[in-house]
């Protein structure tokens, strides 16, 4: 993995972070509704969620290329296709500004955190995501081809993080924002969906 797969792939992590999505709109809401420490209790339940992913990822990548580099490329086939047709949905996706509904006052951290993680540890879109996404940038000519998938894995989370607890801290101008103007949202939307579709692309025109 060269040092402009790995920065491609920080800056796609970036992007894909500050897209609207449930998750965001559970964790501004609960930060809306209970204040900070909420929002942040709920970036770290999805946090943590996501190493669950990270490792089911691992494991699974990490068998395909030990029994087969061929499968291994089969499955970075499919993930571009993957990512080509989430880019195709979302820049065919007309969305208005992020609605957050308001949730229930009376919760514990406990039960923020855990309902974050559990959210996103069962949800599958997230296990599509890190088995399309991560073989994209893995090179399996290289060095230790398994730590690579291991350290890509570790920076989307520490991506993700601060990223989350950012917009936790400015969850009010944000919210506001989001809703006074419909284009912010749409825009994000567009420039993910066509970064997917490069990302796809990118793989169809590379030489073996």
């Amino acid at each position: 993995m060269t040092l402009h797969s790995y920065l491609l792939f920080v800056f796609a992590s970036l992007v894909l972070m500050l897209v609207p999505g449930p998750d965001m709109v559970y964790m501004l809401a609960r930060c809306i509704a209970q204040g900070r420490r909420a929002g942040v209790l709920a970036a770290l339940g999805f946090n943590v969620g996501g190493y669950v992913h990270l490792i089911a990822a691992v494991l699974g990548l990490s068998t395909i290329l030990a029994t087969s580099s061929f499968a291994f490329n089969v499955v970075k086939w499919l993930g571009a296709g993957y990512l080509i047709y989430l880019g195709i949905a979302a820049l065919r996706r007309n969305e208005g500004p992020l609605v957050i509904s308001p949730v229930q006052t009376r919760r514990d951290g406990r039960t923020i955190f855990w309902q974050a993680f559990l959210s996103d540890v069962l949800n599958p879109k997230v296990a599509m995501f890190f088995l399309a996404f991560l073989p994209q940038f893995v090179d399996t000519k290289g060095p230790h081809p398994m730590l690579q998938i291991i350290l890509l894995g570790v920076t989307v989370n520490m991506i993700a993080l601060p990223t989350n607890i950012m917009l936790v801290c400015f969850s009010v101008r944000l919210t506001e924002a989001l809703r006074r103007n419909t284009s912010i949202s749409r825009w994000l939307q567009k420039g993910l969906g066509a970064l997917f579709i490069l990302l796809g692309l990118r793989l169809a025109v590379e030489k073996a």
